[in-house]
């Protein structure tokens, strides 16, 4: 069995645990120019009209989740009377917040929220990794190959620079970043992953902080510095 069937049919498994009917898979990574974009929605929304069911919803997988993507689904689903997108999950966190061009604008105006995943950037974001350590087990001294968007000349200096926010206001770096995320207007709900009881912990205790003014402004001014520098 090759991994495209069995995540479709670990999927359908899962279905019932959402309320789900119908899992459909919109592959963007076979569609790079927006006219198959479009003609893959259309098949998406004319099968699905088809098959409608009282309670049925789309499961709408898509790699990129570009705002073409979102305004094309919402686009259809009002003309074929079919369940709207409710949200979408991307990657968003302090090193990478490209979301907020153009896809955070949609989720605000059309309430299709983010649910944010990688929101401590594999780790970068608790400051585990500064000064070249390499905690055995990580995911970087396990798979470090794997997760080379983190491998960027502005890496090191951006996470440097949010420690020292943190260490300045008296904050944990990881739930500093969390936060950040959280607090955010088309934030629906931020994904967390811990490995350890410690990490959950610290995680979690992130929704009792606060973010001052001051803490914003000082985050914002270093993603003025560095934009973006694991996008």
């Amino acid at each position: 069995m090759c991994i495209r069937d069995s995540i479709c049919r670990m999927c359908e498994k899962l279905l019932p645990m959402f309320s789900m009917d119908v899992c459909y898979e919109c592959d963007a990574k076979l569609i790079e120019e927006q006219k198959k974009e479009i003609w893959q929605l259309k098949q998406v929304a004319s099968e699905n009209e088809k098959n409608k069911k009282k309670d049925e919803r789309i499961f709408y997988l898509s790699p990129k989740g570009k705002k073409l993507d979102q305004k094309l689904a919402l686009e259809l689903s009002k003309e074929k009377g079919l369940p709207r997108m409710m949200s979408v999950q991307n990657p968003y966190n302090l090193l990478n917040r490209t979301y907020e061009v153009g896809l955070a604008e949609i989720s605000i105006r059309d309430d299709i929220g983010l649910l944010a995943y990688s929101p401590l950037a594999s780790g970068y974001l608790t400051g585990k990794y500064r000064n070249n350590q390499l905690p055995k087990n990580s995911r970087i001294e396990r798979d470090g190959n794997f997760w080379t968007r983190y491998e960027k000349p502005n890496t090191k200096k951006a996470v440097d620079a949010y420690y020292e926010i943190s260490k300045k206001h008296n904050l944990d770096l990881t739930q500093m970043s969390l936060k950040f995320c959280e607090i955010q207007p088309f934030m629906t709900s931020v994904i967390i992953g811990a490995t350890t009881m410690e990490q959950l912990k610290t995680d979690i205790e992130s929704v009792n902080i606060n973010l001052s003014e001051e803490v914003i402004k000082e985050i914002n001014e270093v993603q003025t510095i560095y934009p973006n520098p694991c996008p």
